[in-house]
């Protein structure tokens, strides 16, 4: 079955860097877009990037755009977020999400508080 498992969260001071990744399994990773999803605390969940299959083309919400890089390895079946610059409004759970045959999945997610 499709699986998806983000790690790489943590507590980061306002400026620094994280690098989070997203493990997948059960279906042909190469061949699907791939998006990274956050929510924060009481607010909804929203996109933060996508991919498209051979990540050549790369989309982001404005409010992460030219810090957050969206990457992936399809040899490993991983996808990546690279988070520079960060700042505490990107404070959320961080969600690697896929659509396989009009069904969405979601990973665990992972915590990132910026905080001082």
């Amino acid at each position: 079955q499709v699986q998806l498992v983000e790690s790489g969260g943590g507590l980061v001071q306002p400026g620094g860097s994280l690098r989070l990744s997203c493990a997948a399994s059960g279906f042909t990773f190469s061949t699907y877009f791939m998006y990274w999803y956050r929510q924060a605390p009481g607010k909804e969940r929203e996109f933060v990037a996508t991919s498209t299959s051979f990540g050549d083309i790369t989309n982001y919400a404005d409010s992460v755009k030219g810090r957050f890089t969206i990457s992936r390895d399809n040899a490993k079946s991983t996808l990546y977020l690279q988070m520079n610059s960060l700042k505490p409004e990107d404070t959320a759970v961080y969600y690697c999400h896929t659509r396989r045959n009009g069904n969405p999945y979601w990973g665990q997610g992972t915590q990132v508080t910026v905080s001082s």
